[in-house]
């Protein structure tokens, strides 16, 4: 792998180069090994050149959004992190109730201009503690509403480094599942449409909703949200409490004491504290109940 080749490359097409950057610093769980390169890319056409540049010279790359939904290995990325750089990235109102909005957006941001514009649907999402194109990527959702309520179209990179514009259908959106989890796309920007409605009434569930999530989540530590997906017929978070877990720790790392759902960064975890709590969890509640649970938080790196 000729990493030099590729920083100098990324940073001809305008991207921003860091290198050996501790994953720890660009996810919100705290852990992680350092990454050979991490690329912050200002655009599709800039991506596209680096993702076709890494496939040519056969260097592996891991597509980053808020670093939400991970646990990185101890040992950290070989080859390049990338994500979109956001520090320009604004939403746009392209009709009466249609928004666009580029994949680095955070939710955050995009629900509070849904907000400002009197547009409703999106209220389920404030407060998820990631990017847009990370929540259509994963169909991210909360209190009875998801991504696939809303979304109308994308823009993507195929692994290849080809843009493409795809319809929802073809995105096909299920519980916490896209179709890009298969294909190894990308998201680039999204097309939704909302629902006019009163902001006041709007601004009122969003604070609702964050208070819910406060009382009731973990927020004061480092988590990746949901540890595990939640069982047909089941929740996740019940049967780990259910069965004597909550409150289990191994090393620094814990299931949360305030819900079982969640797994958070105690003290000082490491990748490997996390992922041997998750095989004991997953093990007693398998011989306790009879239920598999899977992980919804991905493993990347090496361990």
């Amino acid at each position: 792998m000729d990493m030099k080749a590729l920083a100098m490359y990324a940073e001809q097409a305008n991207c921003r180069v860091t290198t050996g950057i501790s994953m720890a610093t660009a996810t919100t769980f705290r852990i992680g090994g350092p990454a050979d390169l991490l690329i912050d890319i200002p655009h599709a056409e800039a991506a596209a050149a680096v993702l076709r540049f890494c496939k040519a010279e056969n260097i592996p790359w891991l597509w980053l959004g808020n670093g939400s939904n991970l646990l990185v290995g101890d040992r950290g990325i070989r080859g390049a992190v990338l994500r979109w750089d956001t520090r320009r990235s604004a939403p746009q109102l392209v009709s009466e109730n249609t928004i666009t909005a580029e994949a680095g957006l955070s939710l955050q941001r995009l629900c509070l201009f849904a907000r400002d514009n009197a547009l409703a649907g999106l209220e389920f999402a404030y407060g998820i503690p990631g990017t847009v194109g990370g929540a259509v990527y994963m169909n991210a959702g909360a209190y009875g509403g998801q991504m696939a309520d809303v979304l109308v179209s994308a823009t993507c990179l195929t692994a290849q480094g080809e843009i493409v514009h795809v319809p929802d259908e073809d995105l096909r959106l299920d519980y916490r599942h896209s179709a890009l989890m298969e294909t190894g796309a990308i998201v680039a920007a999204v097309t939704l449409r909302l629902q006019p409605g009163d902001k006041e009434a709007i601004a009122a569930r969003m604070k609702e909703l964050i208070a819910k999530r406060q009382e009731k989540q973990p927020l004061e530590y480092p988590s990746a949200g949901s540890f595990f997906k939640r069982p047909t017929g089941y929740f996740a978070g019940a049967l780990v409490e259910q069965s004597g877990l909550k409150g289990y720790r191994v090393g620094g790392a814990q299931v949360s004491e305030k819900h079982a759902g969640f797994v958070i960064n105690r003290e000082n975890a490491t990748a490997a504290d996390v992922r041997r709590l998750c095989a004991d969890v997953q093990e007693k509640v398998r011989t306790l109940h009879g239920v598999s649970l899977e992980p919804e938080v991905q493993f990347v790196g090496e361990f």
